[in-house]
């Protein structure tokens, strides 16, 4: 099925192109912190997780999501979804895989994985997190491919095939709650430790993963002819919608639990992010732009007739996306490291060769992800030629 993505037109070999020339060029900045060590980043003794680590737990999110089409699909036999089950097993695959990138590039060392396996530690969250994201690569890769292969021959995909499809709706759920894990069990970053963390980054996981699915289903209705269904439009809108008010209450349970309480440590990461602390205001403009967009993203998706403008949609996805990666993407790793336990602030930014690399690692889950959807999109095609013959 692979010949697929080697017939296209002139748009996509261009962007396939432009893609290759993004990581090319990010690839040197790479090479030149190969070279230098993480130095060159932004991060310090008190920050020592930095921009790489907040985009693989936004990623690691978006990956999870997949199961919002999947489960629907396979448990409640909701057909309406067919057409997006293939795209959100492949997208999670292209999350997956940007995930471990940029666990690569925040290693300074990529050898140092190899410790991993060789020095096993069960009783460490990353040896949990490292197995969890392989495994769900592994489940997807073998779901959507045996699935579309099957679709292709016009035969019923293989009975075994099914065990490993309700074992990848239950591995979704781990990835993101073992990830969450990892902050939570972080002692003397009070913005992490709260039990409801893993269920914080579900509910982001389940609006801003379906949200994102949905604006590529219609970049590809207009560049491919590909038309996940009006029905699947709408009822893939709702859920973001409930996903989303969830993860904003979820929010608010925070801060009322920081400010009822009136704990002092749980009380200054908001503060910090917020109103600023001991004259640090960085994270100021964005938290309030989070807070702005989360709530207005609420109110262009929540009515019906707004919801269902397929003119507004798109750009109420855009808003929700936004929101929900400065909050998860920025807000909550900087606010959790920048606040140190030892009542100080430690601001901060990420330097350019960091976000030059974070470039480049996205760029290469966009080619991943173009290529597997080109083959979808393509075996869809090939399948409604045959039918009009």
């Amino acid at each position: 099925m692979l010949e697929k993505a080697l017939q296209g037109n002139s748009r996509y070999w261009g962007w396939l192109g432009f893609l290759v020339l993004v990581i090319a060029v990010c690839g040197g900045f790479w090479t030149f912190q190969l070279q230098k060590g993480l130095t060159i980043t932004g991060m310090s003794r008190d920050v020592s997780w930095g921009f790489y680590i907040a985009q693989l737990t936004y990623l690691v999110g978006v990956a999870a999501s997949g199961v919002m089409v999947v489960l629907p699909y396979y448990f409640h036999h909701y057909q309406k979804f067919k057409k997006m089950v293939i795209l959100g097993e492949f997208m999670a695959i292209g999350a997956v895989l940007m995930c471990m990138l940029f666990v690569v590039v925040d290693l300074g060392q990529p050898q140092r994985m190899i410790n991993i396996i060789l020095h096993p530690t069960p009783n460490s969250i990353l040896f949990w997190d490292m197995l969890v994201l392989n495994g769900y690569l592994f489940l997807n890769l073998l779901v959507g491919w045996v699935t579309l292969q099957s679709e292709r021959m016009h035969v019923h995909p293989p009975k075994w095939i099914y065990f490993f499809v309700y074992l990848s709706i239950i591995w979704a759920f781990s990835i993101h709650t073992v990830t969450a894990f990892l902050y939570q069990g972080l002692p003397g970053r009070h913005y992490f430790l709260t039990a409801i963390m893993a269920a914080r980054f579900l509910s982001s996981a389940f609006c801003a993963g379906p949200a994102i699915l949905l604006l590529i289903a219609f970049a590809l209705k207009r560049v491919a002819g590909f038309d996940p269904g009006r029905e699947a439009i709408r009822s893939l809108a709702k859920i973001i919608t409930y996903a989303m008010c969830v993860n904003v209450f979820f929010f608010l349970l925070e801060v009322f639990t920081a400010f009822y309480s009136n704990i002092p440590g749980h009380m200054a990461p908001l503060k910090y992010l917020f109103v600023g602390m001991q004259g640090k205001t960085n994270m100021v403009p964005w938290m309030w732009t989070f807070a702005v967009l989360a709530i207005l993203s609420i109110i262009l998706l929540v009515p019906p007739k707004l919801r269902d403008n397929p003119k507004l949609l798109p750009w109420s996805l855009a808003i929700l996306i936004l929101a929900t990666w400065i909050d998860k993407g920025l807000g909550l790793l900087i606010g959790g490291f920048s606040v140190t336990p030892f009542e100080t602030i430690t601001e901060y930014v990420p330097t350019f060769p960091e976000l030059m690399i974070s470039l480049g690692v996205y760029a290469t889950g966009a080619l991943v992800i173009t290529i597997l959807f080109k083959v979808a999109v393509g075996i869809r095609r090939e399948n409604l030629d045959l039918k009009a013959e």
